[in-house]
């Protein structure tokens, strides 16, 4: 019976060391497995892109916040926020202060700036003048500024951003909508607006720096701050344009470097400014000592001159004009008013990133500003305007349109049943080229409106035809028109 008790124990005993091995190696293999495994926020970030994947988080739209995922997720706010941070590193997401993150949306200037105008489509993207109406006129310049004898100064290397005289003559052209006159060493030639606009952006920003935008504006200035790695921040707007109460909180909350306003038949609201609104957002960018960007290519367009914001902060702010909407984009030629304690800087700037911009354009300018064609050219495209704008109301008059009489677009608000990327997909496969609000969303609320050109058509019976076909379009259910 000792035996068999001796036995027994020495069984027992075997058991308990291969079950203590067995644990131990157990243990091991999952250590080894929890290793293997990817942290908790790469699990988090994977699971986030596949939804984006799968369409759950659309293109544009806003994620939840860090608390409300990690309570879904059974996982911390801090592990959510790294998994955001992974996601942002890899062009996934956008996070901005104080607005959250963002599924990213990749959509090029190219897609909200449709150039061209083919047989079977009808071009109501693009804003520039009704060519035309110009072409003929500009030809006819163009030959007699070549058929003279040119300055031989237009051949070489000029003072500054160009030669004295094409910059005063760039001074007046601005002064004859709403600048006061500032003296020709604050005026800088740029190629176009565009041009000035980036160079400023990239003068008085840095990297993560934050600008502050009208809540829907213009793709341009949000593609340069894309590519510069600025952050934007949308200031909230009424009937009167960027509201000056909504800058001054963000002025105390996340003080912004930097300003950017279209006063003037703002894109893509086609609101206008009046005397008032700019005096505040003037008052308020003094208040702050900040820097403002006054982007005034439509000034042409107001039916009266309005003073520019400029006037009321001139050691602050920075006026940008072009002949681009007024006259031609193809000639590529801008103004750009700076504070004159600022002046020798952008100059120096200028040299150093295109040396200067062609010459042999701006002669070609001075020539039509001198002449007065390009201001007869202007009040050509104005009447050209007012006349689109009564075909536009008439035909769309049983929906909501904001315009001025004099702009060169409306904003639509599309019927309950359309939202707007729905709506523009839907008019593309129908040869309607129209641009939905998500491509001028600063603030990150998407709103159900398109912006539509008056102008890019040049034919008065082809553009009423594209209105009568997008009326028909915004009567009708989206159903109908599903790829599905």
């Amino acid at each position: 019976m000792t035996y068999v008790n001796n036995a027994f124990c020495i069984l027992l005993e075997y058991i308990k060391i291969e079950f203590m091995l067995w644990y131990r190696y157990h243990n091991l293999l999952f250590a080894v497995f929890d290793a293997m495994k990817p942290p908790k926020y790469i699990e988090i970030s994977n699971i986030i892109e596949k939804r984006i994947d799968l369409g759950q988080y659309a293109k544009g739209s806003k994620l939840p916040t860090h608390r409300a995922l990690a309570q879904e997720l059974d996982t911390t706010a801090v592990t959510v926020s790294k998994a955001y941070q992974t996601l942002a590193t890899a062009g996934k997401i956008e996070s901005f202060v104080g607005r959250g993150s963002f599924v990213y949306d990749d959509k090029p200037l190219s897609q909200v700036i449709r150039s061209g105008d083919a047989d079977n489509e009808f071009n109501l993207s693009i804003l520039q003048p009704c060519m035309s109406h110009n072409v003929k006129r500009l030809h006819h310049e163009f030959q007699n500024s070549f058929n003279q004898d040119f300055d031989a100064r237009l051949f070489e290397y000029a003072e500054d951003s160009g030669l004295l005289k094409h910059r005063d003559i760039g001074r007046h052209w601005a002064v004859k909508y709403g600048l006061d006159m500032p003296k020709v060493e604050q005026l800088h030639l740029t190629n176009g607006a565009q041009h000035g606009l980036s160079t400023l952006i990239q003068l008085y920003t840095q990297a993560d720096d934050l600008i502050a935008v009208e809540a829907q504006t213009y793709p341009g200035i949000l593609s340069i701050a894309n590519f510069l790695g600025r952050r934007v921040v949308g200031i909230q707007m009424d009937e009167s344009g960027m509201c000056p109460n909504d800058l001054a909180r963000q002025f105390k909350q996340e003080k912004p470097a930097l300003v950017i306003v279209i006063p003037s038949h703002q894109n893509p609201t086609a609101i206008t400014m009046p005397t008032l609104r700019r005096k505040q957002i003037a008052a308020t960018v003094l208040k702050y000592n900040a820097w403002l960007i006054e982007d005034d290519i439509y000034g042409f367009l107001n039916e009266t001159p309005l003073p520019a914001i400029s006037n009321f902060a001139p050691e602050n702010t920075f006026h940008i004009s072009s002949l681009s909407k007024a006259v031609s984009p193809g000639i590529r030629c801008g103004f750009l008013n700076s504070p004159l304690s600022e002046a020798k800087k952008i100059a120096a700037f200028l040299r150093a990133m295109v040396w200067l911009p062609s010459p042999l354009l701006f002669e070609t300018a001075s020539n039509l500003i001198e002449s007065g064609t390009a201001f007869k050219l202007a009040d050509q495209q104005k009447a050209i305007a007012i006349k689109r704008q009564k075909i536009a109301q008439k035909v769309l008059n049983q929906f909501e349109l904001n315009a001025q009489v004099t702009s060169y677009h409306l904003w639509l608000t599309l019927p309950g049943q359309w939202n707007a990327d729905s709506f523009c997909l839907a008019a593309k496969n129908q040869g309607l080229l129209v641009s939905s609000s998500t491509y001028f969303c600063a603030d990150g609320k998407p709103i159900d409106k398109v912006r539509l050109s008056v102008m890019a058509i040049d034919s008065e019976p082809r553009f009423s035809l594209a209105l009568k076909n997008l009326a028909q379009l915004l009567d009708t259910s989206p159903m109908q028109h599903s790829q599905f």
